[in-house]
């Protein structure tokens, strides 16, 4: 059974949406991830959204561009937890994405994760259903524990190179 869906407004949003279910593949999360256009195919979104409890979704992460209707109409249909992920465009740079998703009217919260957050938005989407799963919230803190580790391997190589030699 899923646990979140990810869904995306357009191929092009691929390589973020990528992350985010690589990193809930990597913390033994279960996920479904579609491309649906929100306004070139509503009939297929309304089914998506109205339908994703019953598939088990706990947790719906939606990437979105320009207008970025996507997420915030997830967050009118089902009723728990989306995460938006503003995507960026050529024209404005991601900031129409991240105003359109950040800018939801009272009573429809999206929450909403940096411009090509995927990371981020995965790490979120964990942290929610780490809440009511013991075993989820340890490999949390055990992928916490690695990012440690790596700044610190770094900082060693800083601290032994100098940063004359840093990275040669």
């Amino acid at each position: 059974m899923s646990k979140v869906g990810i869904v995306m407004g357009s191929d092009s949003d691929m390589p973020v949406m990528a992350k985010a279910a690589d990193v809930l593949k990597q913390l033994g999360i279960a996920f479904e991830m579609k491309i649906i256009s929100a306004h070139r195919e509503p009939d297929v979104f309304f089914q998506y959204a109205k339908t994703a409890e019953e598939k088990g979704f706990k947790v719906i992460i939606a990437g979105a561009g320009m207008a970025a209707h996507l997420p915030g109409m997830c967050a009118a249909i089902f009723p728990m937890p989306v995460i938006g992920i503003p995507m960026h465009t050529t024209s404005l740079g991601g900031r129409d994405s991240l105003y359109s998703i950040v800018q939801m009217p009272s009573g429809i919260p999206v929450a909403t994760v940096a411009i090509n957050g995927g990371v981020n938005a995965a790490l979120l989407a964990a942290k929610i259903l780490a809440v009511s799963d013991h075993d989820l919230l340890q490999r949390l803190k055990e992928y916490s524990k690695e990012l440690k580790e790596q700044v610190q391997e770094k900082d060693a190589k800083l601290q032994e190179y100098g940063y004359e030699n840093y990275g040669k």
